[in-house]
């Protein structure tokens, strides 16, 4: 238990600054920053595996198709969680991505009482209202319909569900992911770049460095939450979630001059007293038990 908190807070740590980073790639589409996440994150991960002469694991998946299936949907929900993420912070919606995170906790609690079967008690249910009308608050005054929040919520949940009850480990199950995604990403950025239109064709080696780097960047903390998620409950993982949201809303708000008042201010305040409530149930139910 101890150690799987250490790994998921190390994650949450790791994206929460994710900001700063792109910050680098601020002349590169969000799309064809995602085809190098893929392809570096694989090359990273290769190497690993190489290292660390894990292949066996490879061969008997032509009789798993079940296993070969869920990877494949959770690199498709991974994939689209990276595109709206980078997506938003490229386009000065930091705010928006955190609130993304924000309500994650509460989206793992559905999906765990509808998928897991496991049974919230009422103060978690409580918290999920509320957080719920925090969202409409948002949807309804808010300067801007709150779709990519929703879209990271929805994604980011349902690909820790996935991971949770996934068959292979933190690393093969990465590895797999993004195995799946490579052929696609070779071929776009290959195209470009045989037409001269993107790809590798306009990028310095500044620029190339700083692309090649989101390969660890973003293998390490998913190898960690992965860790983390296989090793602690679903809520428990939710709660430590906090963390990467707060430190995006303080980017957003102190480094890119992101707007955080008014109605917005608002929705906001209500998910946070919801995600209070959900944390104070939480602590109270733990020492309880203890």
């Amino acid at each position: 238990m101890n150690r799987g908190i250490a790994y998921a807070a190390l994650a949450y740590v790791a994206w929460g600054l994710f900001p700063l980073y792109f910050r680098h790639l601020a002349g590169v589409g969000a799309f064809e920053i995602v085809l190098h996440r893929v392809i570096w994150s694989l090359a990273f991960l290769g190497a690993l595996l190489l290292w660390l002469r894990r292949w066996r694991w490879l061969a008997p998946l032509r009789h798993r198709p079940a296993v070969l299936g869920a990877s494949f949907v959770s690199a498709l929900l991974l994939s689209g969680n990276w595109l709206i993420y980078v997506w938003a912070v490229m386009n000065g919606r930091v705010l928006d991505a955190s609130l993304g995170y924000f309500i994650n906790p509460l989206v793992n609690v559905l999906l765990g009482f509808f998928v897991l079967r496991e049974r919230p008690r009422t103060r978690q249910w409580a918290a999920v209202a509320l957080a719920a009308c925090g969202v409409l608050w948002l949807a309804v005054l808010g300067p801007q319909t709150p779709w990519v929040g929703l879209v990271i919520a929805a994604s980011f949940g349902l690909y820790g569900l996935m991971r949770k009850t996934a068959a292979l480990g933190a690393l093969e199950g990465l590895a797999l992911e993004t195995l799946f995604l490579a052929p696609v990403a070779v071929a776009v950025l290959g195209w470009w770049t045989w037409q001269g239109s993107g790809g590798l064709a306009h990028h310095n080696g500044t620029t190339l460095a700083w692309l090649i780097g989101v390969g660890p960047l973003t293998a390490v903390p998913l190898l960690l939450f992965a860790a983390g998620a296989r090793r602690i409950p679903l809520a428990t993982l939710g709660l430590l979630q906090y963390v990467s949201p707060s430190l995006q809303l303080l980017l957003g708000v102190w480094l890119f001059d992101e707007p955080l008042a008014g109605a917005r201010l608002a929705g906001f305040a209500i998910i946070w007293v919801a995600l209070a409530l959900y944390s104070f149930e939480g602590w109270r139910h733990t020492r309880s038990l203890r």
